[in-house]
């Protein structure tokens, strides 16, 4: 039987790395030795030269919003432009809620 991959992410050299999942064991990037963060199977990595999508990624993955598979289907929604990312926070920020709950909250009332 096949060990599960899922996906680590390097911000720092904007890279994403499939590998068998282990809690245990801390990744390190094999370009620059940084940590790698884990962010899900379900996670599809923007283009390297795509800096505003990897500038969204970094505040996503950096506040705890990970991209793992739900029972019915994929993450849900993430935030995919900066603008969006901005709206959420401000709406963190004047109600209280907690930033990753409001980063993957599809409509703000």
């Amino acid at each position: 039987m096949a060990t599960a991959r899922t996906s680590y992410v390097c911000l720092a050299c904007r890279a994403s790395y499939k590998q068998p999942y282990d809690r245990t064991r801390q990744r390190s990037c094999p370009r620059c030795a940084e940590p790698l963060i884990h962010a899900g199977s379900a996670f599809a990595p923007p283009r390297r030269r795509d800096t505003a999508a990897w500038r969204t990624l970094t505040v996503l993955l950096n506040a705890g919003v990970g991209f793992h598979k739900s029972c019915c289907g994929g993450p849900g929604y993430r935030p995919r432009t900066l603008r969006e990312v901005r709206e959420r926070m401000t709406y963190a920020e004047r109600s209280g809620e907690p930033v990753a709950k409001a980063l993957v909250r599809h409509n703000i009332p």
